[in-house]
């Protein structure tokens, strides 16, 4: 399961080529701390407090026996998974009656040596016994030790237990998996918040390469939600992962543009498991772009609400005496979460039918939202004069095309924004309008139109949509107020 050639700790993966040893004093060879160079000539036992210092603080367990299986060596690892201390343990030959049962020793002492004549390491799986009479099952990996002369001089065995090993082989592979085959995004962001690792899904959602990301700050991967999302980074460095996740709307900068997409986040802080205390590492932040499924979800929320706004100004507009009153219900109750301002225009003369339409067309305001404090829409164009707008105005387009028309301010500064609305004889916070033709037995009779200040954003094909709904149910009082004015 292990593709690598040179020796590994059992337990944590590292690399233990250094660390091979030869047999003790007892055989009269010298400790080695290279694979083929002998350990240079100290004064007094330094070495010897190295040596033990490396290897009692190994993660693995170790043991080495010389060329007739005597046991030389024995970590603190060892003595924690078998019960059994250095000073037990150094000196005996073979492991038969004490680490392994009588019946399997020979078997298994003899695939341990045999690692002394055999090139590379060898990776096995014995039962081992424990002092209190257990058994354990270890994965152990054995490689020969090799004297000055270059001759076998015993073999170093780092051994695990089984379930250990798994548990690691486990999380490696679980992480391979997350960066290369992983459906969502998969991104390790150190502590100053720049991304470290990250997998392919994620690099082609940031529209980068899995390269040219690291290290980059996320200022220049993003325009839009940056600062949520290093807020929430660093809320995991600090607290913890959240209980549940969290939804970001980010703008990504791509070649073709900025791309809004909304991601499902969740978070877990990294620490060290090598530290005495845990020592953060960074953030696992894993995403799944939903960017389709929340527009949907909005949409059909924005519908609901519509269609219930829709229904309940029906029925308000249904106890009103006074049909012209009924318009203005339907203008208010549309208004919620739709628009800032309203106007209702009236074709001068009370209708429009198709052959008029190369005349020229003058408007009449009949009712406006307040342009002050909030509250109902107000019925006003008594005298009949008409409206000073000018050629071009998009609410004479709108007539002129019988259908729903949209106008911008655009990007233009605060001052400019004024100077075009105004020069349309619109509220001077107006940014954004549409202008819906009202439509009743088959004539004109005028031009409803919405407006949005700048915190709002343009109109969009549904809003037309929306607005050519509340303008038949206008249209359809004010025909009938012109009807009542009617002599029977």
């Amino acid at each position: 399961m292990i593709a690598s050639s040179e020796p590994t700790c059992g337990t944590c993966g590292r690399s233990l080529q250094g660390v091979q040893v030869s047999a003790s004093r007892r055989s009269g060879t010298t400790d080695e701390l290279g694979p083929d160079e002998p350990e240079p000539e100290r004064d007094g036992s330094g070495g010897s407090d190295l040596l033990a210092a490396l290897l009692d603080g190994m993660d693995a367990a170790l043991c080495a026996f010389d060329a007739d299986g005597v046991v030389t060596h024995w970590n603190r690892e060892a003595e924690r998974i078998l019960g059994w201390s250095a000073d037990e343990a150094v000196g005996r030959r073979g492991l038969a009656g004490w680490a392994v049962r009588s019946a399997d020793a020979e078997e298994v002492e003899s695939r341990l040596l045999s690692a002394m004549h055999a090139p590379g390491r060898q990776v096995n799986e014995f039962a081992l016994l424990t002092k209190d009479g257990g058994r354990v099952l270890v994965r152990t990996q054995s490689a020969a030790v090799r004297g000055t002369d270059g001759k076998p001089a015993g073999v170093y065995c780092a051994f695990s237990e089984v379930h250990a090993q798994i548990d690691l082989e486990r999380s490696i592979a679980l992480s391979e998996a997350l960066f290369e085959d992983a459906s969502w995004g998969v991104v390790l962001v150190d502590v100053d918040l720049r991304p470290a690792v990250v997998n392919a899904h994620a690099a082609k959602a940031l529209g980068t390469g899995r390269t040219s990301v690291l290290g980059r700050p996320l200022g220049d991967l993003l325009s839009q939600g940056v600062e949520e999302l290093e807020s929430a980074l660093q809320h995991v460095l600090a607290e913890g992962a959240p209980p549940a996740p969290a939804e970001v709307w980010v703008g990504v900068r791509a070649p073709e543009g900025e791309r809004r997409r909304c991601w499902r986040s969740g978070f877990v802080r990294l620490a060290s498991p090598l530290a005495e205390e845990p020592v953060p590492l960074g953030v696992g932040w894993l995403f799944q772009d939903v960017t389709e499924a929340k527009q949907s979800e909005q949409e059909a929320s924005l519908l609901r609400f519509r269609t219930q706004q829709l229904h309940r100004a029906s029925r308000a507009a249904a106890e009103c005496e006074d049909p012209a009153e009924a318009a203005t219900v339907h203008l208010d109750f549309a208004l919620a979460g739709f628009a800032d301002h309203a106007l209702i225009d009236r074709v001068a003369g009370g209708a429009l039918v198709e052959a008029q339409t190369d005349a020229p067309v003058r408007l009449v305001r009949v009712a406006a939202t307040p342009s002050g404090a909030p509250g109902p829409s107000k019925l006003s164009g008594h005298a009949g004069l008409p409206a000073r707008y000018a050629e071009g105005h998009p609410a004479l387009q709108c007539v002129e095309r019988v259908g729903a028309l949209r106008a911008s301010a655009g990007s233009a500064s605060p001052e400019e924004a004024r100077l075009w609305a105004e020069a349309r004889q619109w509220p001077p916070d107006a940014v954004h309008a549409l202008c819906a033709v009202l439509r009743s037995r088959g004539r004109t009779l005028g031009v409803v139109t919405f407006l949005r200040g700048a915190g709002r954003s343009a109109f969009e094909r549904s809003d037309a949509m929306y607005a050519e709904d509340v303008a038949i149910r206008i249209a359809a009082s004010l025909d009938l107020a012109g009807l009542s004015d009617e002599p029977v």
